[in-house]
């Protein structure tokens, strides 16, 4: 059975129709990468996931139990076991790197300070910001905020990571070294939807692809299948475009 399964989702902003009909499923240990043109949905399930958004209709289960995201516990219950990183890193420019990743475990989680500062120091090390617990944001490079905004995600012991076009807003020389990091919790077996432009990247870390256009999945597969021998038309068009340029 998958850990993430969502059927015939459906969602808008206002009278905009933004998800028509998304069917998805993520097992443990597998990366969904999520690709398409701006606009076709890919961030919005992610949102959704997450409790920022409700859906129109469809369903959503987590290990088979259902999710209703008008149920406060039900919401709740999914931030325990999902984290998400958002394009902006949306750190707290007045508390140090270690303050941002301990905050949310101790005061929302109640965790004990002792043990989520020790976790938070193994984390920012796995990130590479070991040498980097007492800086604040502005000292900081762009790249090195997005892995604070990383670690203080997996701060929170997420079963599963949603990631939000988590390099579009770095400048490119400062993308490999969060590709790097992402590409370390591959490795270790974290569950991750994936929203990016980075193509080769996808192609290389994750386990499936659904590609994405006008709020529908056009087609998924394993990324050999999605970028070398793409079976939709749209998809071709899109796979082609992204190949010449």
């Amino acid at each position: 059975m998958p850990s993430l399964a969502i059927a015939n989702l459906k969602a808008s902003y206002g009278s905009v129709p933004v998800l028509d009909g998304i069917s998805l499923d993520v097992g443990t240990g597998e990366i969904l990468g999520l690709i398409g043109p701006s606009g076709s949905g890919k961030s919005t399930i992610l949102r959704i996931l997450i409790g920022l958004l409700k859906p129109s209709s469809g369903s959503i289960r987590l290990d088979g139990a259902m999710v209703d995201y008008n149920n406060a516990n039900d919401v709740r219950r999914v931030r325990d076991r999902l984290a998400i990183v958002f394009q902006q890193y949306n750190l707290f420019q007045n508390m140090t790197v270690l303050e941002n990743v301990t905050i949310a475990p101790v005061r929302i989680k109640k965790r004990p300070r002792k043990e989520v500062e020790y976790h938070a120091r193994a984390l920012l090390e796995k990130v590479g910001l070991g040498d980097k617990l007492q800086s604040y944001p502005d000292q900081l490079s762009g790249g090195q905020q997005q892995r604070v905004a990383i670690a203080r995600a997996l701060a929170l012991k997420p079963e599963i990571l949603l990631l939000d076009e988590i390099t579009a807003a770095l400048d490119p020389e400062l993308v490999s070294e969060v590709l790097d990091t992402i590409r370390l919790l591959a490795r270790e077996g974290m569950t991750m939807l994936i929203v990016s432009h980075e193509m080769g990247f996808i192609r290389e870390v994750a386990s499936k692809v659904a590609f994405m256009a006008t709020g529908k999945v056009i087609e998924m597969g394993a990324p050999a299948q999605i970028f070398d021998a793409p079976r939709e038309v749209r998809t071709r068009e899109f796979v082609a475009k992204i190949i010449r340029h």
